[in-house]
């Protein structure tokens, strides 16, 4: 029995060996099938290392198949927002407070690239330096009236287009640049605000002497036109047209029913006279 006891032992311990040597390939390869696949979240793209070696592979949505050894970084490239308060120059040297903001996002053709020279802090390395840099080179090439007035958006739009010179390159998309408020000096606010209303109050002015000197130019024609009318009616008139006219009126006079005296005058003392022989 003992003997018996002997030979089931060393027999137990190798079947025990082999069932730990088969769990750990199992474990192996359970880890190596998990590290095989890799899903990259929705608005997001995947860009492949290997012991830390841009492999220059990206990936888009989804599920994704790849070496066990490889590691998938993902980098946003939905559309972002940057808002920036910086204190920014004018032409004259005067600092004023401006707040922005630049819409963007990262091209996914360019994002292993951007992974290996920049990093995924590219914002604080590459945009947001380049953002501050071209808000305060447009400002520092206008007036601060210009910046208070309605030319903001063709300086928004010089900022965008120097924005994106600057980051295109790199693979970051500038969408928009938007100037959202403008904190100039209370003293030249109140200077510039005075000069609109002055040049608003020349214009009214303007406006009601133009209409003044309408006014002035339709009476003259008026006048002109009675002129000539008074004109044209003195020469159709005569001593004997007026005499005539005299006895038309008083035969007409004297047909009436109404018992009458007529005096007939002559034309040196005017018209006839009538008296009413019923008073």
């Amino acid at each position: 029995m003992a003997e018996s006891m002997m030979e089931r032992g060393p027999g137990r311990e190798r079947l025990v060996r082999r069932s730990g040597a088969t769990l750990l390939l199992v474990g192996i390869l359970a880890l190596g099938a998990a590290n095989s696949v890799s899903c990259v979240r929705t608005g997001h793209v995947g860009v492949v290392t290997v012991f830390g070696r841009v492999t220059g592979r990206t990936m888009g949505e989804g599920i994704h198949l790849v070496n066990p050894l490889a590691r998938v970084h993902q980098l946003d490239i939905k559309s972002q927002e940057i808002k920036e308060r910086a204190a920014v120059p004018s032409k004259e040297g005067l600092i004023m407070g401006l707040e922005a903001s630049v819409l963007y996002h990262l091209d996914p053709a360019g994002a292993a690239e951007l992974f290996q020279k920049i990093g995924p802090n590219y914002r604080e390395v590459l945009l947001i330096p380049n953002f501050r840099s071209s808000m305060r080179a447009v400002t520092a090439a206008n007036t601060a009236s210009a910046l208070y007035s309605d030319a903001r958006d063709a300086m928004a739009q010089q900022v965008l287009t120097q924005l994106q010179s600057q980051v295109h390159p790199r693979g970051i998309l500038v969408e928009n640049v938007l100037l959202r408020d403008l904190q100039l000096p209370e003293t030249l606010k109140q200077a510039i605000e005075a000069k609109q209303q002055a040049q608003q109050d020349a214009q009214r002015m303007e406006f009601v002497l133009q209409k003044e000197r309408h006014e002035a130019e339709r009476k003259r024609v008026e006048a002109a036109g009675i002129k000539d009318f008074q004109d044209i009616v003195s020469q159709g008139i005569s001593d004997k047209l007026l005499q005539w006219k005299g006895i038309e009126a008083t035969m007409e006079l004297a047909r009436s029913s109404n018992s009458k005296v007529v005096v007939v005058g002559n034309a040196k003392n005017g018209l006839p006279l009538i008296f009413s022989a019923d008073k």
